[in-house]
């Protein structure tokens, strides 16, 4: 019942993990990294970028960026270096001609952003002298242009997720303000072309380059991201159009390839960047206002999308659980599937590059069982263009997709199996439930700070896609809006008695985690049932009422609630963890960054004051500088260590035994 200070040593990771410590902190810390991947438009190159490791093997801030020639059978990938000393980069954009490629660098200057460009053969060049923030560079069809997003002046990185700025004296909210700006490629002159009191997200060229689509809000761009709008602004004068005003969230704004029309996806989204929903089109002039939905009623969630020269549109989207590439005709709204994985893809700001055609794909693939590797070549047919993780083995057990029947839903989840599982014995379970809500858990190969580690431990681990989360459609999507709690806690449950129904799993010995959403889960989970003998809440939610006035994103609560805390407090009440606290017995570990802009440590704060003066066994570690997403590598170890002793302790002594 204190919070605790934070060290971590050798001896205490090995207290906690027992022997299999060594090799799996090995496994999952000496993992390659690809930060993201892009194809040119001839489909003839691709590019990714390798994130660099630290002289103790942890990952570091830098990266290279590597260009390989696909025309070119058995050749190997070469590196692109802009300076001698390692530097942070991303962002790589092609020509439309695959002549060249732009991309971000803090080469000249660390911490801050310029572009560059890069050519097969050639050194790159610097081309900006920007002070503040830069983003997704992306060429003009006629390869006059490269568009940035550029915050001048901005004190850090874009985005809730970044640690929030400490306030003294007077309070006042300062906003800086993302605006799209046109850079000539060989001068470097920069124009701004938004309004100065407008925060732009996304942006597209049309296809005659005289015109970009974005979406756009004004006011903080950490916290207006939910009411964002799309519109169009002329790249010479600057003439914005609104084009379409949604009801609820809109990402990936794409151009058709005749310029008449404008997709997008739609939906209920609870995070910036965390796409899924439904296809839309509208008009490219705004004529109307009204948007088209071409994949209503899909049971999946479509997360990424490109138009074809053919006029269809290749989308990816979760899946059963899974990914999916698949491609859609807006006019019959029909679609045919051309690959699905159970496994995760991603290629930086997006899931796959693809050349101009569609022809050839590039993401970096990874899964349970595969460490994460460059892939590219036609869908379905992709090859492996990088081997760095090849040797690297899974240190835990297998994992099955599981379903189960929920009020009127068809629910999955993961169930990841003990290592060396023996059906003879009993063995503890951890539910880990994810973040969001609007997400879904996908087999990917872990990171430092990911509930796989449990099976390595001697652990079951369920991971549910419970209502609320991606992957079988908007309506699933949608169907926890007021109703945090209530539903997505009965499918999680039933999930559990689904698998102890089938599985050598002891029911007194059940935990519980999760993180932002799950931590909010975790929290409520404990007030509701006593099923659970152990809990770890990370960057958790105690209370909605008085979350609504700390945290500083609270554009993202009303669709979920339908109003605000101060016109309608009662919705709210009814899903706080602090309402029903003295039902709690529940064991509970609570886990927080001292400069969470999403889910402020006050959360965390309040409920554990609430456990430890009604007696309950808890214990609160707070780690200092850090936002809602831990990044500095000791303390992911540590979240990790804490964690799996945490269970370990709680959970009826040494696992498998019973």
């Amino acid at each position: 019942m204190l919070v605790r200070s934070l060290l971590l040593t050798a001896f205490s990771v090995i207290l906690a993990f027992g022997q299999t410590a060594p090799q799996l902190l090995s496994i999952i810390s000496g993992t390659t990294r690809y930060g993201e991947t892009a194809v040119s438009p001839d489909g003839r190159y691709v590019a990714w970028t390798v994130t660099l490791r630290n002289p103790d093997n942890t990952a570091s801030r830098n990266s290279e960026v590597f260009l390989l020639d696909l025309s070119q059978p058995g050749a190997a990938p070469h590196k692109i270096s802009e300076s001698r000393t390692p530097s942070a980069k991303h962002g790589i954009a092609w020509s439309p001609d695959s002549s060249q490629f732009a991309f971000l660098s803090d080469a000249a200057d660390t911490g801050q952003l310029e572009l560059y460009i890069a050519a097969p053969g050639r050194a790159p060049r610097r081309v900006t002298g920007l002070t503040g923030f830069l983003d997704a560079p992306a060429w003009s069809p006629d390869g006059t242009k490269i568009a940035i997003l550029f915050t001048e002046n901005a004190p850090r990185a874009a985005g809730p997720l970044e640690p929030a700025s400490r306030d003294s004296g007077v309070v006042e909210e300062h906003i800086y303000e993302q605006r799209l700006t046109l850079v000539d490629p060989h001068s470097g002159k920069t124009n701004p072309i938004t309004p100065a009191d407008t925060y732009v997200y996304e942006f597209d060229w049309a296809p005659d380059s005289d015109r970009l689509a974005y979406t756009a809000a004004k006011g903080n761009g950490d916290n207006n991201w939910w009411v964002a709008q799309l519109y169009s602004v002329s790249a010479a004068s600057g003439q914005v159009r609104a084009l379409f005003k949604p009801q609820l969230q809109i990402a990936d704004p794409r151009w058709s390839p005749d310029g008449k029309r404008i997709a997008f996806i739609g939906g209920i989204m609870s995070d910036e960047g965390s796409t899924g929903g439904d296809i839309y089109v509208v008009s490219a002039t705004g004529a109307g206002a009204l948007a088209h939905d071409v994949t209503p009623e899909r049971r999946s969630s479509p997360s990424w999308i490109r138009w074809l020269p053919s006029g269809k549109i290749l989308f990816t989207e979760a899946a059963n659980g899974g990914t999916a590439i698949a491609e859609l005709d807006p006019g019959t709204e029909m679609a045919e599937t051309l690959w699905a994985g159970d496994e995760s893809l991603n290629a930086g700001d997006g899931v796959v590059s693809t050349s101009s055609d569609g022809r050839t794909i590039a993401s970096i693939r990874s899964s349970w069982t595969r460490a994460p590797e460059v892939w590219a070549g036609p869908v379905g047919q992709w090859a492996q263009r990088t081997h760095a993780n090849d040797a690297l083995k899974p240190l835990w057990g297998r994992t099955g997709n599981v379903h189960w029947s929920s009020d009127d839903f068809n629910v999955q989840g993961w169930l990841m199996y003990p290592l060396n599982y023996d059906p003879a014995k009993k063995y503890p379970l951890v539910v880990s439930v994810h973040g969001g809500p609007a997400a879904s858990k996908k087999p990917a190969w872990p990171g430092l700070y990911d509930m796989t580690a449990l099976s390595s431990q001697g652990y079951f681990v369920l991971f549910p896609n419970p209502r609320g989360s991606f992957g079988s459609g908007e309506a699933f999507t949608r169907s926890n809006v007021k109703d945090f709690g209530q539903g997505d806690l009965r499918d999680i449950l039933l999930g559990v008695d689904t698998v102890l129904k089938t599985f050598p799993i002891d029911p007194d010995r059940l935990g519980i985690t999760g993180w932002s959403y799950g931590g909010y889960m975790t929290m409520w989970a404990i007030t509701q049932t006593h099923r659970f003998h152990a809990a770890v809440a990370g960057a958790g939610i105690a209370n909605w009422q008085s979350y609504y006035g700390e945290n500083l994103i609270d554009q993202w609560m009303i669709p979920y609630f339908g109003s605000t805390v101060y016109n309608n407090p009662q919705v709210y009440a009814r899903s706080s963890p602090i309402n029903f606290i003295r039902n709690v017995k529940t064991p509970t570990l609570i886990l927080v960054g001292d400069s969470d802009a999403e889910c402020p440590a006050p959360q965390s704060y309040e409920y554990w004051h609430a456990l430890k003066t009604l007696g309950i066994k808890t214990e609160l570690v707070v780690y200092p500088a850090e936002g809602h997403a831990i990044r500095k590598p000791e303390h992911v170890r540590d979240l990790l260590e804490r964690t799996i002793g945490w269970f370990n302790d709680n959970l009826a002594g040494k696992t498998g035994d019973r």
